[in-house]
């Protein structure tokens, strides 16, 4: 017996001292850095990159951590739903006492499991958003300059459950989050790395993380099936496709218009083929392989293709036909569709996070009581248009069936003509 207890002894001894060793070598003290100018700039560099607009407009996500707890967040509403072992918390986040708890099923009055559910929304949240938490209220940032790289510190002094926890972000060259290193009172070891780089990208517009990696004893997180959607966004935006016969105009063939009189268009949709005809110069345009495109001037066909020409025909076919089928183009690839607030009542905003001649315009749909469309309010970056408005008016229905404008309105009074609109088979 004696024998066995001064084995145990040894045993326990040997793990207290590999433990101190280990805690030894990998703890680290918090970094010191400088607040000001240069620390927010960064911030907001990481904020753009990782487009945290559409995070603050993100309605549900859904997520689970390690397989244990598992989560729907109503994030507009301010409610999740927190399910693990046998329990599930419609948690209220605002007044955690007015959430509703039930065990195996059944309403339960349980009022630790809401305190539980709160502890375990906070940790297993920060892991899936915490690149979009850089400004929340109680943070403080500063510019870290740590083994010759800089890095993003962020301390959180007050909110969720453990105030005080600082975070130290790395970002690739486009500012983009790779991996933080952490001092939190959860973890003992000060420094433990972990990484933001195995990404999803969401319909929401926004990237979650799928799992990371801890640097202390190769442990993995997993985050489960992430997911970001705007439900209530997307049904609206079904609602406007409805209105403008948006069936019919998957099935048309040719579209013809012109663009305020000076550029005339004969799109054959089905072979992605468009005459574009403006000056003394048309061209048979093919916008997925430019190559093959053909160049006439004053109607003779040019042996060698003027690039340039070629290129100005993708430009204005981009451009004119957006003026044409923009209500249309509402779950393009790469779209992001949100609900906004214009006048007290719901407005769609569709954001263009890649196609076309100007990837990252947004527009604000303005709609009538049927969801026809009746103003954009447009936001190009390239333009310095920052809620541009502009009518859609003059609705016909084709040949083909589908709604389609023939003009718009500025707010400064001036007109363009789409002339004479066309849609057939």
């Amino acid at each position: 017996m004696k024998r066995l207890l001064y084995t145990l002894g040894v045993l326990i001894l040997f793990f207290v001292l590999a433990g101190f060793i280990f805690y030894i070598a990998k703890n680290e003290s918090l970094p010191e850095g400088k607040s000001g100018k240069e620390a927010e700039e960064l911030a907001s560099k990481i904020a753009k990159s990782i487009n945290l607009e559409a995070f603050k407009n993100t309605e549900i996500l859904e997520w689970s951590f390690r397989n244990e707890h598992h989560y729907k967040w109503y994030k507009q509403n301010g409610n999740v739903i927190v399910e693990w072992d046998k329990n599930k918390v419609n948690l209220n986040l605002a007044n955690p006492l007015n959430s509703k708890v039930f065990v195996n099923g059944k309403l339960s009055k349980d009022k630790k499991l809401i305190d539980e559910a709160v502890e375990y929304f906070n940790n297993d949240s920060f892991w899936l958003v915490a690149p979009y938490k850089l400004f929340d209220d109680g943070t403080e940032r500063k510019l870290v300059d740590y083994e010759g790289k800089k890095g993003l510190l962020i301390t959180y002094t007050s909110g969720g459950t453990t105030p005080g926890d600082s975070y130290l972000w790395f970002v690739d060259k486009n500012y983009k989050p790779e991996s933080f290193k952490m001092w939190t009172s959860i973890i003992p070891i000060g420094g433990v790395e972990a990484s933001w780089s195995d990404l999803k990208k969401s319909s929401a517009g926004i990237m979650l993380p799928k799992s990371h990696k801890l640097s202390i004893f190769g442990l993995e997180i997993a985050m489960g099936d992430v997911k970001a959607y705007n439900k209530k966004a997307d049904e609206l935006a079904v609602k406007v496709l409805k209105a403008v016969k948006h069936e019919a105009y998957k099935n048309t063939r040719y579209l013809e218009w012109s663009f305020g009189g000076r550029r005339q268009f004969k799109w054959d949709k089905k072979d992605h083929v468009v005459d574009v005809s403006w000056e003394k110069f048309s061209v048979k345009l093919y916008p997925a392989d430019r190559d093959k495109s053909i160049v006439y001037f004053e109607g003779e066909k040019q042996e060698d293709a003027d690039e340039k020409i070629i290129k100005r025909a993708w430009d204005i076919f981009n451009n004119d036909s957006f003026w044409l089928v923009a209500p249309h183009k509402l779950f393009d690839e790469g779209t992001i569709r949100n609900i906004v607030n214009e006048n007290n009542k719901e407005a769609l905003k569709v954001s263009y996070t890649k196609g076309g001649t100007t990837p990252g315009d947004s527009y604000i749909w303005i709609l009538d009581s049927t969801y026809v469309p009746k103003i954009y309010k447009m936001f190009v970056p390239s333009m310095k248009m920052n809620g541009v408005p502009a009518t859609w008016e003059g609705w016909i229905t084709t040949e083909s069936g589908t709604l389609l404008p023939t003009s718009h309105t500025f707010s400064n009074g001036g007109k363009l003509s789409m002339g004479e609109v066309k849609g057939y088979n």
